[in-house]
């Protein structure tokens, strides 16, 4: 009897674990959509067709007074929506493990940047100001809410599994952005036919990303659960006090430091690619918004077959391997895209498909390998660093793209210029030893990793 009663719980344990994945899927199907329609594919050339309409006779806009070429405007934005990341997300992550209660915070998060998406409807005119102070406020929300999600991983996953998970999320989440963008596109393509103009239609995707945002965070609202993990005694510590412990605890494990310093290179180069190539496409390239839409939505289709299959070939050859293999493939398709030819959207199409095929797995196995780096207890704060490795510090690459175009004029020399990013990364992660990261974390390593 008790044999079976020790079975049942086991089953019983299983099933919620199982309810409990099946919910966290569902954050990325929702916070994806913004991902995709709004910073990878209309945000940009539409950002920087205000600016353009708002500046001057040499091609400069002044926020707050200083000029900015239009053209560059909206890589400072991210950059901008970067830096008020770095502020909040150690305090969303300090606050989670020190009150157990990460699905308020999560909620905050998921729905004051849903309402920034959602008012992006009202960008139109010459609202430059408007459309870069709403890209900050989502960016930021955004980020603080993907630390909340991201430290559930381990909780809800276990060692064996978490490889598998973690692409399944990144595999749902590119999912909705191709299944939503099918719909942009119809919209886009079609707004005569809807009776609207092309700007308004674009305003139209921008804003329903903010509402699918938020109708599908219900889900994970619903079947994620809080835990109280954090040390007797430490309820009242404040969360900068918090913080600074784990910042100090940090410091005693030198080889997660090692891991995200080499996260924070590769994945500044996976991100500005993301927030830049519609820029590129647009701009450089001379391609429309329909033909860069057909492209963002190949690489979303492609990325969830990437994600499962790179989740795959780490069961086979560990995810250390898998990544370092990823990292070749972005330097080498980065590389050619600064080839393409102008007015050539096939050639486009190969470099989307490309990047397709490494972007979810390279950013999927990256979380599942460091949440093997996290000493138990210390979820949320151990992954507001790496968030701030994911988003948070990813502003030196729409830095230093911005840059380049404003001193050289092209968008070439621009996209080139990450492919530092990539190949950097390699070097760092490759002189890290994982096993042994995971031992110091106190925590079991796997068979393979």
């Amino acid at each position: 009897m008790g044999t079976d009663t020790v079975r049942t719980e086991a089953t019983d344990e299983a099933v919620e674990r199982r309810r409990e994945q099946h919910g966290w899927y569902m954050y990325d199907w929702a916070c994806s959509v913004y991902s995709t329609s709004v910073l990878t594919v209309f945000l940009g050339p539409y950002l920087t067709s205000v600016a353009k309409a708002a500046a001057d006779a040499d091609g400069f806009v002044h926020p707050l007074g200083i000029p900015v070429r239009a053209g560059s405007f909206f890589a400072y934005a991210v950059s901008a929506s970067v830096i008020v990341s770095i502020v909040v997300m150690p305090m969303a992550g300090a606050a989670a493990d020190r009150t157990g209660r990460k699905k308020p915070l999560l909620a905050i998060a998921a729905y004051v940047g849903a309402a920034a998406t959602t008012g992006m409807f009202f960008l139109a005119g010459d609202r430059y100001l408007l459309g870069g102070l709403l890209l900050v406020v989502a960016n930021a929300s955004v980020a603080v809410s993907m630390v909340l999600y991201n430290s559930y991983l381990p909780q809800i996953a276990a060692p064996e599994e978490r490889d598998a998970v973690s692409s399944r999320g990144w595999a749902f989440g590119y999912a909705a952005g191709a299944l939503v963008l099918v719909a942009n596109l119809v919209l886009f393509t079609a707004h005569d036919s809807f009776g609207v103009s092309e700007s308004t239609a674009v305003r139209i995707c921008l804003a329903s990303a903010g509402v699918w945002w938020g109708a599908f965070t219900l889900v994970p609202l619903k079947r994620l659960r809080d835990r109280r993990t954090a040390p007797a005694g430490t309820a009242s510590t404040p969360g900068w006090r918090q913080l600074a412990a784990t910042v100090r605890d940090m410091r005693g494990k030198p080889l997660t430091l090692s891991f995200l310093l080499a996260y924070l290179v590769y994945n500044d180069g996976i991100q500005t690619v993301i927030s830049q190539a519609s820029i590129y496409g647009s701009e450089e390239l001379g391609l429309g918004q329909s033909t860069l839409i057909v492209a963002v939505l190949l690489v979303q289709v492609l990325a969830v077959g990437g994600a499962l299959g790179m989740g795959r070939l780490a069961r086979r050859y560990g995810a250390k391997r898998t990544i370092l293999g990823s990292l070749v493939a972005w330097t080498v398709t980065l590389a050619a895209g600064y080839f393409l030819p102008a007015g050539a959207p096939a050639w486009f199409f190969v470099l989307a498909a490309g990047i397709g095929l490494v972007l979810g797995g390279s950013q999927a196995l990256s979380r599942s390998l460091f949440s093997h780096l996290v000493p138990s207890g210390k979820e949320a704060e151990y992954f507001s660093a790496y968030e701030m490795s994911d988003r948070g510090m990813s502003w030196l690459g729409p830095l230093l793209f911005g840059l380049t175009y404003q001193l050289t004029g092209s968008y070439r020399d621009a996209i080139i210029s990450l492919v530092a990013f990539f190949a950097i990364g390699f070097v760092l992660l490759a002189r890290v030893p994982v096993r042994q990261a995971i031992r110091d974390a106190g925590n079991p390593v796997p068979d393979r990793i």
